[in-house]
């Protein structure tokens, strides 16, 4: 399982359905979820860029600060592994409000899962803007090459490892967690499920 991102000159001018499209399913069952989410990803010298459509009829963000723990309400989250092995990996999240949270993760692959929020990718940024359909929301991420530390820019040919998430609560306050590549469980850190990020370059 792989997605392959596409280089692209200038990403404000790039035609985001020209880029392959991923689809997230339930994290534990691996069948499609209540509100569907997809997602594109390109990248340009600089940056990694990440689009993100999502179905969305209630929103719970209520959180505004940077780091905040945006995974207990409604999150979009992708999970970055340029080193291999799972054990340590970028966490980048953002929110509904356009909020972001970014750590270093160190995971023993046992069960222990250490978060750095210290780390913090300076470049990183975000917007979140109404989809042209009703009811969906679209999230545009980008993520500085410079900001993750001994990784350097990709070449054409590169494979890193990741993972895609969403997690929303339903308007009964039921929370739903997808995954591009489902982990079995409730949970997220199971880097053994990680799949292959090949950049590409035409």
């Amino acid at each position: 399982m792989k997605y392959e991102c596409g280089f692209v000159e200038n990403v404000r001018q790039w035609d985001w359905p020209s880029s392959p499209v991923g689809y997230l399913r339930d994290v534990v069952t691996a069948e499609a979820p209540r509100l569907e989410t997809r997602f594109r990803a390109c990248w340009t010298k600089e940056a990694l860029h990440i689009r993100y459509e999502c179905q969305d009829d209630h929103i719970v963000a209520t959180m505004t600060s940077r780091d905040d723990s945006l995974y207990e309400e409604d999150v979009v989250e992708v999970f970055i592994d340029p080193f291999g092995g799972g054990t340590t990996y970028y966490e980048f999240e953002i929110s509904p409000r356009g909020v972001l949270f970014d750590a270093l993760i160190h995971n023993s692959l046992q069960g222990k899962i250490d978060v750095d929020r210290s780390w913090t990718a300076n470049g990183f940024q975000a917007k979140v803007t109404p989809g042209t359909e009703e009811g969906w929301l679209i999230y545009e991420a980008e993520i500085p090459f410079a900001d993750l530390e001994d990784v350097g820019v990709p070449e054409p040919g590169t494979v890193w490892h990741w993972n895609v998430f969403r997690i929303d609560d339903d308007r009964e306050g039921v929370r739903h967690y997808s995954a591009w590549s489902p982990t079995g469980k409730v949970n997220f850190h199971i880097s053994q499920q990680f799949k292959e990020l090949v950049f590409v370059k035409e």
